[in-house]
């Protein structure tokens, strides 16, 4: 197109997903272009910084010197060999899978596609969005999938925060609409990492990303369930998983938490459900993993009112304070967490309830601020109640449990040795 130069790769939305691929594209030396909707994101990568944990802004100045420029122009698709789909996928108010954003995209798109172009969607969605929802919009712009352009779908193995494996070294499933699609799909991501797995279609590539998330799901929900059991029982839920991780085969540690949060775990599985309840089928063990996990902010806040029942503090009035409001530790993002659901069930009850996080400047729970602590040793000792829900790299959680009044430990990181005051989930 005149006034846009050629580039290899287009990326579309520019966030947890899109942003690591096109830092990865530019490293091995292919031109890139991203995409985004939102002026602020652009602003941001233009002027050198990153809004996502896992690029640093040294990362983004050296996409910049190979060529890397954030535009929300997209006339730049036009100039792409390849254009890859990385916008969000959520849930609707009603708890529905909300495809808005891959419609957009593929509509985007659409009215700028040319011949011999590589479209990959990576968004998370439910078996057969690439082949009913994305084709049809694709082949509005007249060409044919599989003949004049080609069509794939990839899902995203994204986990923030993981400094041993990234994109490079961990395994990409690829698919394609045709067996050229595919080939087309798997040669290109062939250039970023180290081994590529190519599933018999789109459909069976996007299952096994609901899948991987799901059996995330189930297998926390059991560690919670556990540690409602052992706490009953009087078992240290966190030694049972301890022990139990020593076994060489036939296990994989998970463990107990005040829920689960982020982008994965608590909505893909709602796009599997959907797809089944589609076609009449019930998937009761996903079903119930996911009433176990919602539970749990629930169960947090009923031991923090037995806890502070302990100490002679009735909850309405108490002062608590929560440690952590991420979903993950050490990751700057509150999405989907359940400090949401532990504030929201505290503030019902009257509870006066402030956080602290060394990663969060401003936490907000159903449009109202949640009041930020000021120096940790002085919240930890004015609390009445210290509830850890995210154990950051930078919390001394030995410092925490023998300076809070009362503790509870929704992690396990800490231990009532010495500290008489601390309880563990």
């Amino acid at each position: 197109m005149p006034g846009e130069p050629g580039v290899d790769l287009v990326v579309v939305g520019l966030g947890y997903v899109g942003l690591p691929l096109a830092r990865r594209a530019c490293a091995v030396g292919l031109s890139v272009a991203g995409l985004d909707v939102s002026p602020r994101v652009v602003a941001g990568l233009t002027a050198g910084r990153s809004h996502v944990p896992d690029v640093s802004r040294r990362d983004v100045r050296r996409m910049a010197a190979a060529g890397f420029r954030a535009t929300s122009n997209c006339s730049v698709i036009a100039a792409a060999d390849t254009v890859v789909i990385c916008v969000p996928t959520g849930l609707t108010a009603g708890g529905t899978p909300d495809l808005g954003d891959v419609i957009a995209a593929s509509s985007t798109i659409a009215g700028r596609l040319r011949p011999g172009t590589l479209v990959v969607l990576e968004s998370t969605t439910y078996p057969g969005t690439t082949e009913e929802v994305v084709l049809p919009i694709l082949e509005r712009s007249g060409l044919t999938a599989g003949v004049d352009f080609y069509l794939g779908y990839s899902p995203e193995r994204v986990d923030p925060g993981n400094g041993r494996f990234g994109l490079e070294n961990t395994p990409k499933i690829v698919s394609g609409l045709t067996p050229l699609c595919a080939k087309r799909t798997a040669a290109w991501y062939e250039q970023l990492v180290e081994s590529v797995v190519t599933a018999r279609g789109p459909r069976e590539a996007e299952m096994a990303k609901l899948l991987e998330n799901s059996y995330r799901l189930v297998n926390i929900a059991l560690a919670n369930e556990l540690a409602l059991c052992c706490h009953r029982l009087g078992i240290d839920v966190w030694d049972v998983v301890r022990c139990a991780a020593t076994k060489p085969f036939g296990f994989q540690p998970f463990h107990p938490g005040p829920g689960v949060g982020g982008h994965c775990i608590p909505v893909d599985p709602v796009y599997l459900i959907h797809l089944a309840e589609s076609v009449g089928i019930q998937l009761p063990v996903i079903a119930a993993a996911r009433r176990v996990n919602a539970g749990m902010p629930g169960h947090v806040v009923d031991r923090a009112r037995r806890l502070l029942a302990r100490t002679g503090r009735d909850l309405p009035g108490a002062r608590v304070l929560l440690l952590g409001v991420t979903y993950k530790a050490d990751i700057a993002d509150t999405r989907e967490s359940p400090a949401a659901g532990v504030v929201r069930l505290l503030r019902d009850l009257g509870a006066d309830v402030r956080y602290h996080d060394p990663l969060i400047g401003r936490f907000t729970v159903d449009g109202a601020p949640v009041q930020r602590a000021g120096r940790l040793d002085a919240e930890l000792r004015a609390a009445d109640l210290t509830i850890l829900l995210q154990a950051h790299r930078q919390y001394d959680l030995d410092q925490v449990a023998g300076t809070a009044r009362t503790l509870l430990d929704t992690r396990g990181r800490t231990t009532s040795t010495g500290h008489d005051r601390a309880e563990r989930l």
